[in-house]
């Protein structure tokens, strides 16, 4: 053999004997991988079933994908240390722990969304279906993901919220119990009765089926405004939006037509302007009754006159007299 090859020659059947080492450990450790890729879809498979039967299908969805990959990282270490006798179990182990930390680090949020995500199908403080308020958004929870809520609004669009935002700010849950208590105020005459018109509207409520019957609905009494006295209605009905605003509408309709009916004035708000400055020369009569000035002989003269090269003769308007300022 030629001298010069001879060193290209000794790596080459290093290499072959090397691989001819390493074949038979890569296969045995490939069938090993295997199991632990047959065990970690039983795992999951099993953590799912438990938790279905038990009605918590999101949970069990969240708890079967992390244990799968729990043990599909397991059987990697473990194939890892068949393929490389020299590597050993501890050093992967402090080599992952570094890894993880930094991570951690960069994935800080995602991993605070799928911890939130956690908690939150584990608490169920509500669940798909639940029609929720959390922030600025309200509508029907549609599913809860590892990393967020999906929310379908009234209005049919899709708002997806971070978990960690759902679990750390107030959450309305609208139908969280079976019944839900609505409010309208209700604006009579001062004229009015205002017994006799609660009455009314208590008997024009218990024509509603909507309105639940226990707790009864009320009709109180509440404020005197400016131009109507309020009455405070207050029901129960079913918790759902689309309930909830079904029966408003009937309620207010009712109302009306009971009062309507009854006699009973639904006054409108009354605004009065008073113009105090009416002193121009087109005014007409001064010395008639007028918005904002008192009857009288002696009114107060227009500005115009002032205005032309009189500035003292002005007149005051005292006890609702014109007198003259000087």
């Amino acid at each position: 053999m030629d001298p010069s090859v001879a060193p290209a020659v000794e790596v080459v059947e290093g290499y072959i004997e090397g691989l001819l080492t390493v074949v038979p450990r890569l296969g045995i450790a490939a069938v090993v991988f295997l199991v632990f890729v047959a065990a970690a879809a039983g795992v999951a498979r099993t953590v799912r079933s438990v938790l279905d039967r038990r009605d918590r299908n999101d949970l069990g969805r969240l708890l079967g994908s992390f244990v799968r990959w729990v043990v599909l990282l397991f059987g990697f270490l473990v194939f890892a240390t068949i393929v490389f006798p020299s590597i050993r179990p501890a050093d992967l182990l402090s080599t992952l722990g570094i890894g993880s930390v930094a991570i951690g680090f960069a994935f800080k949020d995602v991993l605070q969304n799928w911890l939130s995500g956690l908690l939150i199908l584990y608490r169920r403080p509500f669940r798909p279906g639940d029609q929720i308020v959390s922030g600025g958004f309200e509508g029907t929870v549609e599913r809860i993901e590892a990393r967020a809520t999906l929310i379908r609004t009234y209005d049919g669009e899709l708002v997806v919220i971070p978990n960690s935002d759902i679990y750390t700010r107030a959450v309305t849950v609208r139908t969280a119990f079976p019944r839900r208590r609505s409010e309208y105020d209700v604006g009579i005459g001062y004229g009015d009765d205002v017994e006799a018109a609660c009455a009314l509207i208590l008997a024009a409520l218990a024509q509603v089926p909507e309105i639940e019957t226990d707790p009864p609905p009320e009709a109180v009494p509440w404020a005197l405004e400016g131009s109507a006295v309020i009455i405070k209605v207050l029901w129960w009905s079913d918790p759902r939006r689309l309930a909830v605003v079904r029966t408003r509408g009937r309620v207010v309709a009712a109302i009306k037509q009971a009062l309507t009916r009854a006699g009973v004035d639904l006054p409108f708000p009354t605004r009065m302007v008073l113009l105090h400055d009416q002193t121009e020369e087109t005014d007409g009569d001064r010395a008639r009754q007028r918005e904002g000035w008192p009857a009288g002989s002696d009114p107060p003269r227009p500005r115009a006159s002032a205005h032309k090269g009189d500035p003292l003769d002005r007149r005051a308007v005292v006890g609702g007299r014109g007198e003259s300022a000087r």
